[in-house]
This record gives C-alpha cells, structure tokens and sequence, in this order.
C-alpha cells in the first residue's frame, strides 16, 4: 500500500525461489529501490533500503499515480525456461477490483483471507479488494496455504466469508475432516485446471 501511496510499483520476490531466479528477476526489472531486511543472496546492492532506513512521514502526499501507470510488476512461474515480466497498470487491477465487489456482492461485512504469496497474481485482489470496500483484511501466518487444517482452523476462528483456493489445495482442503460443517459465503478456485467433481 505505501509503495502505491507513494506513486511506485511494487515487485514481490520470493526469497525461497533459488538465487538465480530472484537475480533474472531483479537483472529484468531493476527497481530503483528493494525493501528488506536483509539481503541473504548478496543481490541488492545500493537499492537495498532496510527498514530502519525507511522514511517515516506523517502525512500521504499526491503520489501522481494514473490509470496509465504501473502498479505492479509480477513474474510468470518460468515454465517457458525462463520467468517473464508483467507490467500491471493501476486501470487493470481497478477494474477487476471493482468488478468483483460488485459482481459477488463484497461489502463491509465481510472477512477476506489474504493466503495467497504475494508473488503470484491471485494476492492482488486478496490485498486490495477488502480496502476498497471496507471489508476486513485477514491475513493469515506464513504457509498456512498449505495446511488445510490449520487454514480450516483460520476460517472458523476469524469468519472467513471470502476465500480462494487452486483446485488441488481445495481438494485436499475439502478432504480435510476439520473442514466439515465449515460455511464460506464465497470460494474462488483457479490456477489449474478444476475437476468436475
């Protein structure tokens, strides 16, 4: 949120992912400024900005962010051989955005569960469609995604009204016996194909 308030497009790096692929990717992009504690694979260089090193500003300022300008830059997973570079502009996350609230009906009420690694596309609207609508944000702890139980565990503490799963994680979600009895209001699936049953 605050690299858009500030009128920048974030990239989201997964340090897990191998050297080489984080460097293809900083090499492809060359952000001019890389938000992190610390730098485990030597590659930031200059652009390494720790969080002690953050600004601290009391007051948002008019970023000059357009329809037309970036928002986000994301990585394909590289099954080509080699992760390419998307640039998405602020008109097409508001669109879709926008297009969700009012399709499925998103509204103050509910409760949205953020599981999704920033690195793949799905969190765009895991992140922002809650703040548009005043819904709340959840977000659950690291590789919850790929733990039914504990994920079941989540959506039954906090409420879960509104979450998204790739087919397989919902099978085995579904096969869970924790999940019996559980009630989303609304589960998205995509990422893979999705079995008719």
């Amino acid at each position: 949120v605050a690299v858009l308030r500030a009128g920048g497009a974030y990239l989201p790096l997964d340090l897990e992912h191998p050297a080489e692929r984080i460097a293809t990717i900083l090499r492809g992009a060359r952000p001019t400024v890389v938000l992190a504690e610390a730098d485990p694979h030597g590659l930031y260089g200059e652009a390494l900005l720790r969080p002690a090193e953050w600004p601290q500003t009391g007051e948002a300022q008019g970023c000059g962010a357009t329809l037309d300008t970036a928002a986000y830059v994301i990585y394909t997973s590289g099954s080509t051989g080699t992760p390419k570079g998307v640039v998405v502009e602020h008109r097409a996350i508001v669109n879709r955005l926008l297009w969700m609230a009012a399709h499925y009906g998103i509204a103050g009420t509910d409760r949205i569960l953020l599981k999704t690694p920033a690195t793949f596309d799905v969190s765009v609207w895991e992140f922002f469609l809650p703040l548009i609508r005043g819904a709340t944000l959840v977000v659950a702890p690291p590789d919850a995604h790929r733990d039914p139980v504990m994920l079941t565990q989540l959506i039954r503490d906090e409420g879960i009204t509104t979450v998204h799963f790739v087919p397989s994680m919902l099978a085995a979600f579904l096969a869970a016996p924790e999940s019996a009895g559980l009630a989303i209001a609304r589960v998205f699936t995509s990422g893979e194909e999705l079995p008719a049953d």
